[in-house]
């Protein structure tokens, strides 16, 4: 595994890229890292080449220092990955704030990408109780710091089944060192970002829906009314999972995302 960083705005946008074949982006959610796609890795990367960044703020990637930033900025970050790597065309696939953040690249620069894949995300904008709740925990965020609400949100991603103390701590693990100025930006640009549905409608490309049947935050009932959108689409519902199947079942995760791409994508 190689790493990297490009420059965007004056801050460092760090990323990894392992494997072989032709490129597929994975992008981590909120409170995550690059690490948190560990058990795609070593499975996808047979058969890919990877590219694992570090969303501005978390990992090794700089915060971005301007007010207002929005999750289209970030996307136009992730621009300069693929400039810098002189890619013509690859599948970019988002867990959660990472799936809209691919939306994003998607509408900025169609000509690049070959499939999306949504995974525990979705085209909707958020209603007015979930920016609500958004206000909420930013202000929690301002009392107590980044490290105390990641704690009291966490095991709400897992299912009974995998709520376990390991999968916890190991999530807490890639938040620990993220500060509560980055988890406030996240919020915000996720809050005000634009709906997408138009976005689906229009797509000409292979879109990947990945949902949890637990999941208590991207419900699955409304990536099934969205996977009927794009003119060619997949959808796949996991049972006793919530917010994150790609850690919570990894190899059905990784067979679903290998025969999409397979199915859609040349080798």
């Amino acid at each position: 595994m190689i790493s990297k960083k490009v420059l965007f705005k004056n801050s460092v946008l760090h990323y990894r890229i392992s494997g072989k074949g032709k490129y597929l982006m994975l992008i981590h959610g909120f409170g995550e890292d690059w690490r948190v796609w560990k058990y795609q890795i070593e499975e996808l990367s047979k058969h890919y080449t990877l590219i694992l960044p570090d969303i501005f703020g978390s990992g090794e990637s700089d915060i971005l220092e301007y007010e207002n930033v929005t999750i289209d900025l970030y996307a136009e970050g992730l621009k300069e990955i693929i400039l810098a790597e002189k890619i013509n065309q690859f599948s970019i696939f988002g867990h959660s704030m990472g799936g809209y953040i691919a939306l994003a690249y998607l509408a900025y620069f169609p000509e690049d990408v070959s499939s999306i894949g949504l995974i525990h995300s979705t085209a909707y904008a958020d209603n007015e109780n979930k920016v609500e709740q958004r206000n909420k925990s930013i202000q929690f965020i301002h009392e107590f710091g980044s490290l105390a609400f990641l704690k009291t949100t966490v095991p709400n991603l897992f299912s009974g089944y995998k709520s376990n103390k390991s999968n916890i701590n190991a999530f807490l693990q890639m938040g620990i060192n993220i500060s509560k100025n980055t988890l406030i930006q996240y919020y915000n640009a996720i809050k005000n970002r634009p709906e997408r549905i138009d976005l689906l409608k229009k797509a000409t490309i292979p879109v990947l829906f990945i949902s949890g049947m637990e999941d208590k935050l991207v419900y699955y009932k409304d990536n099934i009314s969205q996977s009927i959108l794009p003119s060619i689409s997949e959808i796949k519902l996991l049972t006793n999972t919530a917010h994150i199947g790609f850690y919570e079942n990894p190899d059905l995760s990784n067979n679903v995302i290998l025969l999409f791409l397979q199915n859609h994508i040349a080798m």
